[in-house]
């Protein structure tokens, strides 16, 4: 099978075939760094030698690429745990080893040379860098969640964030809320989009003013609320991600509002603190039998924090707090399944487009007025 061409060098490396002739030649005027990467990639595409790009591994690769090049330890919130335990488990028994890419890796060249069959990416941002190297590399792709910009034959796994976002909504109007407010707004990733689409939709459809609070993981103190929470122009709170229900927490607490009597709140989250016990209980991710254990609970939200404090040992809350769950295990499950088939020439290809995993929404006493 013929090898790369300098076309094929050149788009992977994100540079002009003339700067690809001239790293791998030692000619012209090039930054050492920009000539090492180029022959770097080329190398790893097999220019050169007896390898092509599709020499199997008999590994896949796994990354967060939402907030690629920060150093942020995605595996301390509790839904990446979940899910990279269940996506191991699945590679394993597909026959693959699963390599996992620290967060602060996404912003190297790391990913033009990575030897891998295929990538699973986590929420995928606008203008995914990593992304961009994976699809000039031929590389198969299969997303947890929903690309913001997918292509024709992309494959992704997700939950329905309109649906249940609404879902969210009507439950926390049916407890009396009136003035709801959406803790999110810091991703840029489609998860982040979507539920904040479909929350000014709601509010448009119920004629309710949608107040969007701006989530900053590093407010522990819930500052972002002091406003809104003085002046008591809401009385419910949706928070999107998983440090948002104690930031709520953290500033009814501040300014005298009980909950759930003068607050209600839900949080997507998996994280167990949120159920007043912070025990995992094994509630199946797949309907029906128990999820993997692993080392703690996801936050709904594809529910992920961002980078910012958390010290992997949170104490249960009191109130227990309403989530939503993505169900981590069956996205892994489904995501690598899918990857798995992409790179088998006997499987058929999975269908392009999206598969959903319905979330799940968990009521507990922090949005059931009269159980405070």
């Amino acid at each position: 099978m013929p090898g790369p061409t300098l076309t094929d060098i050149a788009r992977a490396a994100e540079v002009s075939t003339a700067t690809v002739s001239h790293a791998l030649n030692g000619t012209g005027r090039l930054g050492e760094s920009t000539r090492r990467r180029v022959r770097e990639v080329a190398a790893a595409l097999g220019y050169g030698s007896r390898r092509t790009p599709l020499t199997r591994t008999g590994t896949l690769g796994l990354a967060v690429t939402t907030y690629a090049g920060a150093a942020w330890n995605y595996l301390e919130v509790p839904y990446f745990s979940r899910l990279l335990t269940a996506a191991a488990a699945t590679a394993h028994a597909h026959g693959y080893a699963l390599t996992v890419l620290p967060a602060v890796r996404g912003g190297e060249t790391l990913w033009h040379t990575l030897s891998v069959d295929g990538m699973l990416l986590l929420d995928s941002p606008e203008d995914d860098r990593v992304l961009r190297a994976l699809r000039a590399r031929g590389i198969p792709v299969v997303f947890d969640g929903r690309p913001t910009d997918p292509h024709p034959g992309d494959v992704w796994v997700d939950n329905d964030h309109a649906a249940t976002t609404r879902e969210v909504l009507d439950h926390l109007a049916a407890a009396g809320a009136r003035r709801i407010a959406l803790h999110a707004g810091f991703g840029r990733e489609y998860y982040t989009g979507a539920v904040t689409r479909a929350y000014e939709e709601w509010c448009g459809e119920h004629g309710r003013e949608p107040v969007v609070i701006a989530f900053d993981p590093d407010d522990v103190a819930g500052r972002a609320f002091d406003r809104v929470f003085a002046d008591r122009s809401c009385d419910a709170v949706h928070a999107v991600y998983d440090p948002g229900g104690r930031q709520v927490l953290a500033a009814a607490a501040r300014h005298g509002l009980r909950i759930p009597d003068d607050l209600l709140l839900v949080c997507a989250s998996e994280d167990p603190a949120y159920d007043g016990t912070g025990a995992y209980d094994g509630i199946s991710s797949h309907d029906g039998t128990s999820a993997p254990e692993g080392p703690g609970l996801h936050d709904a939200t594809n529910a992920h924090d961002g980078p910012g404090p958390h010290d992997g040992t949170t104490p249960a809350t009191s109130p227990a707090v309403t989530t939503v769950s993505l169900r981590p295990e069956a996205i892994a499950e489904a995501a690598v399944t899918a990857l798995a088939a992409l790179l088998d020439p006997v499987l058929p290809d999975p269908a392009p487009g999206g598969l959903t995993v319905p979330a799940r929404l968990c009521p507990r006493a922090s949005s059931r007025r009269g159980s405070g």
